[in-house]
This record gives structure tokens, sequence and C-alpha cells, in this order.
């Protein structure tokens, strides 16, 4: 699944709407991995340099979204609680639906 403006915009809507999770998304573009982090409408790559501008995306022009992970806030590295692991675009998705993001 690529990410899109759109599905960057609606992840990030999820943060707002549910404040306790942080959302770790794994992505691959050309061959590059990385993970960005989002929280309370917020994107940040753990692996890249981000950005200092909140108006420009985080996620690579042509990233592919890998899984998506859904984590207890506040993110601690060196102990991540998990609530979901590796969910797919499709899984991700009904949540979205479920809080009236789609």
């Amino acid at each position: 699944m690529h990410i899109t403006p759109a599905i960057a915009q609606q992840l990030e809507t999820y943060t707002i709407k549910r404040p306790n999770e942080v959302l770790l998304v794994h992505t691959l573009a050309a061959d590059t991995e990385d993970q960005i982090l989002i929280f309370k409408g917020f994107s940040s790559s753990l692996m890249q340099p981000t950005d200092f501008n909140p108006d420009n995306s985080v996620f690579a022009p042509n990233a592919e979204l890998v899984a998506v992970d859904r984590l207890k806030s506040p993110y601690l590295p060196n102990d991540p609680q998990y609530i979901q692991r590796d969910m797919t675009w499709e899984m991700m998705a009904v949540l979205l639906t479920d809080i009236g993001i789609v």
C-alpha cells in the first residue's frame, strides 16, 4: 500500500482521537526501511532525519506501508508496550472507520 498524503493525515488524525496511543508505521521506499512514530497528530522518523517543518511529510514520496504497530502512550523506546503489532492497512482502515475517520 502506497502511503499517500491522505493516508498520512488519517493516521495522524487517529492519534489525535486516540491520545493514549502511539502508532509506529514501518515503511519501505527504494529499498530503505524507515519507522515513523505518530503521536497526537505529529509524525517523526526514528531512522531518518525529520524535516523541522511539520507541513512537510515525514513519509518518503514513494513509501510503501509494511506494517503498523499500536503502542500505549507514552512511547518508551526501552520498554514499548504494544497493543497490536504487524497490522496491515486493511486492519488499520477498520479502526479508522470505527472512529469516524474514513
